[in-house]
């Protein structure tokens, strides 16, 4: 960390997810905190999945470590489950069911001592307790961590459960083993997983909610790797942003260019489809939603029919 050393503690550790979610707690420079279950350590986080002696973190020298110690389900950093690991400001840590931000903290925060930090932390978790009637303790804000660096931490620790987001409308990713194997958004199983989950990656606002694992069983799961699926849903991202200037807006009606002079000899199979759907559902949210192709491919085949003058916008 390239901050000069007498600085450190100006940092604090932000919980973004988990039952003490909305708490901070300031570092101090030269001060070694322990993490874990047991009452007598520094920072106390009463759950489940945290072991007695879980983590430290040690400031020294205007740098951050931390170091797992010998916990039973490990130590995430940014994704990566880490013995020992220097922080930077930003780094999101996982310690069982809860993700902490590292922040910058005003210097009144070094004024905050040990018990007051954990009385804080106490209030904290009764706060989300009481604003929460969720089972789930795993709950947290997209804008604070977004969804493929909340995949990749779940992906890392191996979580089993259902990841519902909640934003204008609401997805459904289901993970096993931190796998990726089903998404499906408002319950509209027609789109398919894939189209689904390369549609939830773009949202950037909402709530989420990681519950625990049901039986529902799909007739159709993805077998990519998550990082398979996050890099495709991430290019498919960037390619529709490139041409999404020369589409017509989601909901702008859209016809059959009449007189349609352009001969329909000329278009391919593909095209012919897309047309179509054109004709059949008028908009281009409609298209997408129907057509077997991804988002990308058939907003292409939309851009070449409005161009090629097979159809009108507007």
């Amino acid at each position: 960390m390239s901050t000069p050393s007498g600085t450190a503690k100006a940092f604090a550790l932000k919980f973004i997810s988990g039952k003490y979610q909305g708490g901070e707690f300031p570092l101090k420079s030269d001060k070694q905190i322990v993490i874990g279950r047991s009452s007598e350590l520094d920072m106390v986080l009463v759950e489940d999945m945290v072991s007695r002696k879980h983590a430290k973190i040690l400031v020294s020298q205007g740098s951050i470590t931390i170091e797992d110690l010998g916990s039973t389900n490990g130590t995430f950093v940014n994704g990566e489950k880490v013995k020992q690991a220097r922080l930077k400001e930003g780094d999101r840590i996982l310690i069982g069911t809860s993700i902490l931000k590292l922040i910058h903290q005003g210097a009144d925060s070094a004024n905050v001592d040990e018990s007051m930090a954990k009385q804080k932390l106490e209030e904290a978790a009764a706060a989300q307790a009481a604003r929460s009637t969720k089972t789930s303790s795993m709950t947290g804000k997209i804008e604070e961590i977004p969804l493929p660096d909340l995949l990749q931490l779940f992906h890392t620790s191996k979580k089993n459960g259902v990841l519902v987001i909640s934003s204008s409308q609401e997805g459904k990713i289901y993970l096993r083993q931190g796998r990726v194997y089903y998404a499906v958004i408002d319950e509209n199983h027609n789109l398919g997983p894939q189209k689904s989950f390369n549609r939830i990656i773009t949202w950037e606002v909402g709530d989420f909610e990681l519950r625990p694992a049901d039986n529902q069983e799909f007739m159709v799961e993805l077998d990519s790797s998550t990082e398979a699926l996050l890099m495709d849903a991430l290019r498919q991202l960037d390619e529709f942003k490139r041409i999404q200037p020369n589409l017509p807006d989601l909901a702008q009606p859209m016809r059959l260019a009449q007189p349609m002079t352009a001969p329909l000899k000329e278009l391919t199979p593909e095209l012919l489809d897309i047309l179509q759907l054109i004709h059949n559902y008028g908009s281009l949210q409609g298209v997408l939603d129907h057509s077997d192709q991804d988002d990308v491919l058939t907003a292409e085949a939309v851009m070449q029919l409005v161009k090629r003058e097979y159809i009108q916008a507007g």
